[in-house]
Parts: C-alpha cells; sequence; structure tokens
C-alpha cells in the first residue's frame, strides 16, 4: 500500500521549534503587527491569543473557535503539540472538529474563515505524518462546523489495530452479523452469513459458535470496507486486506451457550478487547447469558456498545419492549451506563466521540436479512480507536493464548504483544515451565494477520514461529519475556476479589478457576481478611495454584469462577518463586504403572497427572518427601 512517509518527530528543544518556511505557506499565518499599539481583547480573539492562557506564554487559546483561522507561527506551533497530543492518546487517531469552541462564542464559522481554517488543519496533518477525512458538514448559528478524523498514516506493512470482543446470549445472531460485516453479503434468514466462520463440523450442523473465532475488518484511509472475498471459494485474503487498510478491526467471536462459559470469559480475559459488541434478539429479549456477558464486560472495565439484531422479523411493539428493558438494565446501579439509540450518522459521530467515557453505550438496531443500519454500525466500527496506550521503549512482554504445529515451520505460538518492541530474530525468554523456569528460545519469524512482518509492538497481536522447541513443551497462559526483566514465576498470590454471585458461603480451601489473562487454571483459596464471603463481599483472599506456577504482574485483572460462582478482582502482590518445590504438590497415592485401573464406577484415589513433564520432573526429584 503506497504511502506518505512520517515525517519524523524533533528533539525537544526547550523554546518553540522554529518551522521552515518552505514546508508551510505564508497564506496560513497571521500577518504581524507594526504599529506597536496595545491589543484590544477583540484582536485576541481574532488571533488566537489567550484570554486566559498559561502565563508568560504567548500562545492562542486553543478553546476559541478562531484558534485555527491564520495563526501566527508560534500559535501554529502550538496547534501542533496539541494534534500530536491527541493523536497520542487515541493511539493514533482522533476527530477533530473546526468552527466549534468551548469559550461562549456562537457556533460556526464563515466560508472565508472556513476556508483557512481547514488549510491551516491540513497544513497540520502533514507536519504530523496523518490523514485528514472529512465526515459532516452542520450549519450552525454562524456559518458551518466540520467534523475531521485525522489518523497517523502508516507504513505498508503497518495498520492501526482495534480488537471487538463479540459477545450475547446463544441465537442471537453474532455470527451471522460479523459473516455480513466481514463478507459483504447478506444472509439469506436460515444462517447462511455465519457457515463461512465456523472452524469445526459440528458447529456448522448446530449453527452455534463452541471455540473462540478470529474475523478481520479493513478500511481504507478514507474509512471504505477493503474486504472482498474470492469470487469462487468465498475466502477471505487476509494478507491482502491487511496491505490495504490503514485500520483493522479484530473481531473476537465467542460462544453464546452457558456450557461454553469457559471458553467465552479465556477469550474477554485472554485476548485483551478493546471493546464489547453485545449482541441482542429483538424477538428473544435480554435471556439467557446475556446478563452474564454484561456483567462480565463491566468487570473487566470493557467498554459495551449493544447491537440488537432480527429487527426485520419482530413486531414492532415486541422491539419496543426490548429496547425498553434494554435501556432499563443499562440504567440499573450495577451498569451505570448512558443508553443512546443510534438512528443516523450524526448520532454515530457523536457517539463515537464520546465513547472513551466508558459511561455511554450506544444502541444499534440491525437486521443482517434486509441491511437495515448495517453501514452506522461500519462507520462506528471505523471511528473506534484503541482505549490502551502501549509503551515501546519498555522492556517487551507477549503472553501466548494458543500454540500450533506447522508443517515445514515447526511451532507456532499466537498471543497479544503487552509492551515493548519484539524484532526478528530476538532472543526471549519462554515460560514459566513446570518448575517455573524459563527457557531461552529465539524468534524465526513473524505474522500479523497472516502477514510476514519484520517486528510487532505494544498491543498488537502476532504469531511467532520458534527454534527447538517442542509444541509439546508450551501451554496457554505461559509468556515470551525479554530477559532484562528476569522473570520469575510464582505458586501463591495477593488480591482484593469482589463476590458477584455465590449460593452459599466462601471459606478457605475452597477452589476455583482463575481466569487471569491467558492464564487458565485452578487455585486454592488459603487466607482471607474474612471469616467466610457472601453474594457482594470484597476481601483480600491469598491464593495458590495446584498445577504449575504462572507468570503474574501488580494490578492485573483477574476472574474467580466456578459453576455459578463468580468473583472479580485484583493482583495486589506476587510471591515470587525460583523453582517449584515438590512440597507444594500434596500426593495423597499413586497408582504405580503396573498397578490395574481402577474399575468404572469406584472412586479412586490415585491422582493422574495431566502434564507428563511433571511426571517426570516428580519421579526425577531428590527432595526429601517425595519418592
Amino acid at each position: 500500500m503506497a504511502s506518505r512517509p512520517v515525517v519524523p518527530e524533533p528533539a525537544p528543544s526547550p523554546g518553540p521549534r522554529p518551522l521552515s518556511d518552505d514546508l508551510l505557506p505564508d497564506s496560513i499565518f497571521a500577518p504581524e503587527r507594526s504599529d506597536g499599539g496595545i491589543i484590544t481583547d477583540q484582536e485576541r480573539l481574532e488571533d488566537g491569543d489567550p484570554l486566559n492562557g498559561e502565563p508568560g506564554d504567548r500562545g492562542l487559546d486553543l478553546s476559541s473557535k478562531q484558534a485555527l483561522v491564520r495563526p501566527s507561527r508560534e500559535q501554529y506551533d502550538r496547534l501542533l503539540r496539541q494534534l500530536r497530543s491527541r493523536m497520542e492518546e487515541g493511539c493514533g487517531e482522533t476527530i477533530y472538529e473546526v468552527g466549534l469552541g468551548s469559550d461562549g462564542a456562537a457556533r460556526g464559522l464563515g466560508p472565508a474563515d472556513m476556508a483557512a481554517a481547514v488549510d491551516t488543519v491540513t497544513s497540520l496533518c502533514e507536519q504530523a505524518g496523518a490523514d485528514l477525512v472529512l465526515l459532516r458538514t452542520r450549519s450552525e448559528a454562524a456559518g458551518q462546523v466540520r467534523d475531521f478524523l485525522i489518523r497517523r498514516r502508516v507504513g505498508a506493512l503497518d495498520f492501526l489495530e482495534v480488537r471487538v470482543a463479540v459477545v450475547g446470549n446463544v441465537d442471537a445472531g453474532k455470527s451471522t452479523l460479523l459473516g455480513v460485516l466481514t463478507h459483504g453479503e447478506l444472509d439469506n434468514g436460515r444462517g447462511a452469513a455465519r457457515q463461512k466462520l465456523f472452524r469445526h463440523k459440528h458447529e456448522m450442523e448446530s449453527g452455534r459458535t463452541s471455540s473462540v473465532g478470529n474475523d478481520i475488518l479493513g478500511f481504507d484511509p478514507q474509512g471504505q470496507v477493503v474486504n472482498k472475498p474470492d469470487s469462487h471459494g468465498g475466502g477471505l485474503d487476509w494478507t491482502l486486506i491487511c496491505e490495504q487498510s490503514s485500520k483493522v478491526i479484530t473481531f473476537i467471536d465467542l460462544a453464546g451457550h452457558e456450557k461454553y462459559l469457559k471458553t467465552t470469559v479465556f477469550g474477554m480475559t485472554g485476548h485483551l478487547p478493546d471493546f464489547c459488541m453485545l449482541m441482542v434478539g429483538s424477538n428473544a429479549g435480554i435471556v439467557g447469558t446475556t446478563r452474564e456477558h454484561l456483567g462480565l464486560a463491566l468487570a473487566l472495565n470493557v467498554p459495551v456498545f449493544v447491537v440488537v439484531t432480527k429487527i426485520d422479523m419482530c413486531p414492532a411493539h415486541i422491539l419496543q419492549e426490548t429496547l425498553q428493558l434494554l435501556q432499563r438494565l443499562l440504567k440499573s446501579p450495577g451498569c451505570r451506563k448512558i443508553p443512546v439509540l443510534v438512528q443516523s450518522r450524526d448520532d454515530v459521530i457523536i457517539t463515537a466521540s464520546n465513547f472513551s467515557s466508558e459511561r455511554l453505550c450506544p444502541i444499534f438496531q440491525v437486521s443482517n436479512v434486509s441491511g437495515q443500519n448495517v453501514d452506522l454500525l461500519k462507520v462506528f466500527l471505523n471511528l473506534l480507536s484503541s482505549r490502551t496506550s502501549y509503551q515501546d521503549d519498555q522492556p517487551a512482554e507477549f503472553q501466548i493464548d494458543d500454540t500450533y504445529s506447522v508443517p515445514g515451520v515447526g511451532t507456532v505460538v499466537s498471543g497479544t504483544t503487552l509492551r515493548g518492541l519484539i524484532r526478528l530474530n530476538d532472543t526471549m525468554l519462554l515460560g514459566p515451565d513446570p518448575l517455573g523456569s524459563f527457557l531461552s528460545i529465539a524468534v524465526k519469524s513473524i505474522h500479523r494477520k497472516r502477514m510476514a512482518v519484520k517486528e510487532v509492538r505494544g498491543g498488537q497481536t502476532a504469531s511467532f514461529a520458534l527454534k527447538k522447541i517442542k509444541r509439546s513443551s508450551i501451554r496457554k497462559g505461559m509468556v515470551m519475556v525479554s530477559p532484562c526483566l528476569h522473570p520469575q514465576a510464582c505458586w501463591e498470590f495477593e488480591a482484593e476479589i469482589l463476590v458477584l454471585h455465590h449460593p452459599t458461603t466462601i471459606s478457605p480451601r475452597y477452589q476455583a478457576m482463575v481466569h487471569c489473562g491467558s492464564i487458565c487454571q485452578t487455585a486454592t483459596i488459603l487466607t482471607m481478611s474474612r471469616a467466610c464471603l457472601r453474594t457482594g463481599d470484597k476481601a483480600a483472599v491469598r491464593l495458590r495454584f495446584i498445577k504449575t506456577p504462572e507468570y503474574l504482574l501488580r494490578h492485573q485483572r483477574l476472574v474467580f469462577r466456578e459453576g455459578r460462582t463468580k468473583a472479580v478482582g485484583t493482583i495486589t502482590k506476587v510471591t515470587a518463586t525460583s523453582a517449584a518445590s515438590p512440597s507444594n504438590i500434596i500426593i495423597t497415592k499413586v497408582r504405580a504403572p503396573s498397578e490395574p485401573s481402577p474399575r468404572r464406577g469406584h472412586r479412586s484415589k490415585a491422582v493422574h497427572y495431566e502434564d507428563q513433564q511433571t511426571d517426570q520432573t516428580l519421579s526425577h526429584s531428590h527432595h526429601p518427601g517425595v519418592g
């Protein structure tokens, strides 16, 4: 994809950076005053000088709508710094309003002032290495107001990425909507669109997702969808999509059935979604796991927007009842959201501009058969910006959420880069193994969305081919970290948890599944700050993994679940250990290889080790207390 080279960042200096005359036309600057007279308040407003700015700063008041109309060179430099700051906060993009100030002046600019302001914004984007796209023009009391999308230019092998988790009750239309969005073909009313997304035969037969699926939707710099399915097989060429896109939306298709809840929780915690798209069938309403999925997104602090499907087949009074029930749920004390029904392009731009606050909850009403309002949803997805900024100058960390064995390539791991920068042929530490150790490995190749790249940054998903390691020695939940971090595994950790639901009481020695990032392992409560815990209680607890040590960090979010028991919390302390001690594992009886298996229907005291490497480690151990 041809792209304009990004202008390199200048070195920091104590004063404003001088701009060269050959880059900026003199027509965008205000003329210098030669009369030496006192500047009136009206002249200050017109030229953008501050009425309430910082002392000693002769820049303009950036809250004025006149800020962009022929600024001086010093004022222009301050505007450029502000734009770069806003793009950094939005992870490479921002929505910029021209003609709208917060200083109380009438909204809008006249034709001449608007043309001058647009020229200034265009010049600012050239300096910042960004593309400028007009979103809408509206008339106000004093003239026009225009909204622009400013997005950082990316190289041929780079693109902005936003991850969206798709949740909702079974039969809400999750996979069908993703098929319509990614393949550009409407559904026939019997689920034809979802067949292109399923990974397993039983999913095609039942029509229900049972695994974590990944699909992509690419947008070019102008906001147009670039997905073009193959005319013969109907498949998508991910490499071609990524080459043509400046932004890629990654959909994490999760299961809606209650028996696949473990898979859904893993998708929400392990794939680190930026946003959550909650699907609600208009004919069925809020049923099944809808409330549970919404509560999970709220517990993980993931912003939620709602898509109400099947509006083409739903009677008007049933649709209205579903919307009223949905708004009541979102306004409830547990959610405290502000629901907004999106019915026009203006609504899309307003909600996308204010969606980062996490209080706003847009509600879309779509039909996968007629295509009604699907275009509004695509515009909204194009305007979504990643909510988390990642520091590239920190040591690299990568969490593994899946492993593969590719013929001719070897062992491949996929996951998300948490922070830092990982380049081709870098040496990383992989672990922890059952003993809590980390192994030095080299990165043989890197792929993003099936496209070969030379490096990945924090916040990006990727796949790595590793040298000289077997797939059987890697599991979900392991990490790849920079050697300078000197990582240590832990058996025990402390956390502050909130019990969302439990039928009775929780006491020490209670066991449940811990989901933390891509980690999914049973842990035991050793101690609690309270004698017992019930629904709604908060407490500080100390937990211990029962199988293998894990790599944890302070302030990580976790989900604690077992059956219908749900708790969420944050890790407050990690007890690091250099190796696993055999005393961590309590063995009541170990069946010898020659001992016959117990008869079916009889309970056995034997301990079956699922991890063969753990078995071998214990059998070769020389620590006291283990035979």
